[in-house]
């Protein structure tokens, strides 16, 4: 398929950019793009930036509610995979940003319910979020993503649903294939209806999954709790307790050769079963909200959270491989203290004759890690047993804190035009303490510190209350995480200080347009990246890390949401997305010009459901995704792949009782394909294998109080 060049594109877009006979407008309800993720959402169609807000009844229908992917292919510009391996979590990319992590969530801000699941290297995990309480996600791409600080290349913003009268009690259960189920239970309710002193609203919920997994070791089971409590302390002011807590125990299936995976793609390679390959993770966190309305024309919000993680994670690294002196073993074991607060203030007033708002604030996290490696293997009277944690080979303690003061302005130049403006000054600090010192093993002792300006700037144009477009442009950056940083490509002591920051200017045009009941959008946007960081060697256990020069991500995000006929919904989305190295990223053999790896070029949608209140209901949807670069060198290359899925309910709704039974397959036509890539993985084990044609069944039984 021919790709369109920037220019092109642009061209193309003019019609729908291009102003027509101007009418008048009433844009009062703008809302403003907060550095802090806002309580109420924000406006799909007046934000002036690529915004997409799912419901979290779209994330429930006809779905196992088990992980973020599955119901958020309608996002444009969002690459996300399930990698059918529950020790690595989900691959998400946005715009391109994120696509190098080989685990977890690398270079997006998570948050749910205003608490970071982004830590503040920039590591971030979906494992906690319960989507059976979610209210809607708002996904956030492009330059205003950069106000809220480090590792932002794009934001995803979970916010639970608040309790209601009448009180509700729900059970939910799924089954399918590979041996997984999930059974879930939900409470929510309020006293009164959240205006007076006193009035109090809760959800709470608790979940467990099991599956044996699609493929050869990789059974996992998740137990999930998460509470949220609102009180109405007075007339002005709400305090809302937040509570989360996860555990997990999955086995690492770990990925495979293209030949590997096309001889038999449910299996693991040797190494896999002899150490064992698993991982272990428990989370708990809290967190406090205070809003309060000052006056009437200013809010005080403050935001509170604490939180720990503990991992343990037994890798397959060969013990010979081991025995290298510097190698820091095949058992990572990890615990994690984070905590923040983010007070922000918003003033609305006229200047000039002009409504202006003014949100400012000031963002603090600190994580403090403790760090260690043991070997994953064990030596009595001579005997060895793999998958053992045996002898210690690292131990340090990791200390991270930013502290990002920040302001944005919205200003209502005219009826139709305004301009939003913000800046953020984000400083992030590492200090790293190293305590296995050995003859043959040095201080890797060290710390870094970075500061960064990161401005945005939107001006939009309203054609009519239900039309309008904008430009927008912003820059960003994204620190070294502290493994990046761990260790010198030279093999000297320390950390990595030649290591900067990656930082990115972003360009972007676009439009939304209400047709009816439904929404139509389009944006094209170019973002040029200096330092960006890629893996440079790895040796004797340690995986050094580089600056890689420039790169350029550029393309075109459509998307169409249109409620028609009453009961029918038809949701479509494309995203064109040219990555390419700029300057060369692989050493001696050249890769300028290459596409940077882990990133589709071409990713489609198309989903349409009849969905009554009540009643038979069904649904079905296309996914398509081109192929995609495994390595720097760009010599192994994913096939592309086009997957469909249907579904079909009926949902009783009887007196005081809800009763909700649907049934799904997934992979209709059982394509052989990959589901996610290990990028540059140094085995060339760059394959994670999704399952053929599988099928399953839910229910969900609620009564309600009323």
């Amino acid at each position: 398929m021919k790709i369109l060049s920037l220019r092109q594109a642009t061209l193309l877009m003019l019609p729908a950019i291009l102003p027509l006979p101007l009418l008048a407008a009433d844009n009062d309800n703008t809302l403003v793009v907060t550095a802090a993720p806002p309580e109420t959402g924000l406006n799909e169609l007046d934000t002036p930036a690529a915004l997409s807000v799912v419901t979290g009844d779209d994330m429930r229908q006809a779905a196992p509610r088990v992980n973020l992917s599955e119901n958020l292919s309608s996002v444009p510009g969002l690459q996300i995979q399930n990698r059918q391996n529950y020790a690595q979590d989900l691959q998400l990319s946005m715009r391109g940003f994120g696509s190098r992590s080989t685990y977890g969530v690398r270079g997006l801000r998570i948050y749910v319910d205003g608490i970071p699941a982004t830590m503040p290297d920039g590591q971030a995990q979906t494992s906690n979020i319960d989507i059976g309480s979610i209210d809607h996600v708002e996904v956030l791409r492009g330059p205003f993503s950069a106000l809220y600080g480090n590792a932002s290349g794009g934001v995803i913003n979970v916010t639970t649903r608040q309790g209601q009268q009448p009180t509700t009690l729900e059970a939910s259960s799924w089954y399918g294939s590979y041996g997984s189920w999930r059974n879930s239970v939900k409470a929510s309710g309020a006293t009164g209806d959240g205006t007076h002193a006193g009035d109090v609203n809760y959800t709470v919920s608790a979940s467990r999954f099991t599956t044996h997994g699609y493929r050869d070791h990789s059974s996992a089971q998740k137990n999930l709790g998460n509470a949220r409590l609102g009180v109405r302390i007075d007339d002005v002011s709400t305090l809302t307790l937040l509570f989360n807590s996860v555990h997990i125990d999955a086995q690492d299936p770990g990925g495979l050769t293209e030949a590997q995976w096309r001889d038999n793609p449910r299996q693991v390679v040797s190494n896999v079963t002899l150490y064992n390959t698993r991982k272990t993770v428990d989370q708990t966190q809290g967190g406090l909200r205070y809003q309060r309305q000052m006056s009437e024309n200013d809010d005080l919000s403050v935001m509170l959270y604490a939180g720990v993680r503990e991992t343990t994670q037994f890798q397959s690294i060969p013990a010979a491989v081991q025995r290298n002196p510097s190698h820091p073993g095949g058992v990572i074991d990890l615990t994690r203290h984070y905590q923040g607060v983010d007070t922000r203030w918003t003033h609305r007033d006229t200047l000039l004759s002009m409504p202006v708002a003014v949100t400012g604030g000031l963002a603090y996290e600190t994580m403090t890690e403790r760090r260690k490696g043991y070997e994953n293997y064990t030596v009595s009277n001579g005997v060895t047993q793999l998958g053992e944690q045996g002898n210690l080979r690292r131990n340090e303690r990791n200390l991270m804190w930013t502290l990002d003061p920040y302001v944005q302005t919205n200003w209502q130049l005219t009826d139709k035009l305004s301009l939003d403006a913000g800046v953020r000054f984000s400083t992030v600090n590492f200090d790293s303490n190293d305590f296995y010192i050995r003859p043959d093993n040095g201080d890797d002792s060290g710390e870094a510190r970075y500061h960064k300006w990161l401005p945005a700037a939107a001006l939009k144009y309203a054609f009519d209350p239900s039309w309008n477009a904008w430009i927008s442009a912003g820059r960003g950056f994204e620190t070294p995480t502290i493994n990046e940083l761990s260790y010198r490509s030279d093999g000297a002591n320390g950390l990595n200080l030649g290591l900067k920051p990656a930082t990115s200017d972003t360009l972007e045009i676009g439009s939304k347009k209400r047709i009816g009941n439904g929404l139509v959008s389009a944006a094209l946007f170019q973002t040029d990246t200096r330092d960006e960081i890629v893996a440079d060697a790895s040796s004797g256990g340690r995986t050094t890390y580089k600056n890689a020069g420039q790169t350029r991500r550029r393309g075109l995000e459509l998307s169409l949401d249109q409620q028609f006929g009453w009961d029918w919904r038809l949701k479509m989305a494309y995203t064109l997305l040219d990555a390419r190295y700029r300057s060369n990223a692989c050493g001696s053999d050249s890769c300028d010009g290459n596409r940077i790896p882990g990133i589709a070029r071409h990713m489609a949608y198309a989903g349409l459901g009849y969905l009554p209140e009540q009643g038979f209901y069904a649904g079905s949807e296309v996914r398509y995704l081109s192929q995609i670069a495994a390595d720097d060198q760009n010599n192994v290359n994913t096939p592309s792949y086009t997957v469909a899925a249907v579904n079909s309910g009926y949902k009783w709704l009887v007196e005081n009782w809800t009763l909700d039974l649907f049934g799904r397959v997934d992979n209709l036509f059982d394509r052989h394909y990959v589901g996610s890539v290990i990028v540059n993985e140094s085995n060339g084990r760059y394959f994670e294998s999704a399952p053929g044609r599988n099928y399953s069944v839910g229910l969900t039984l609620g009564y309600a109080f009323r």
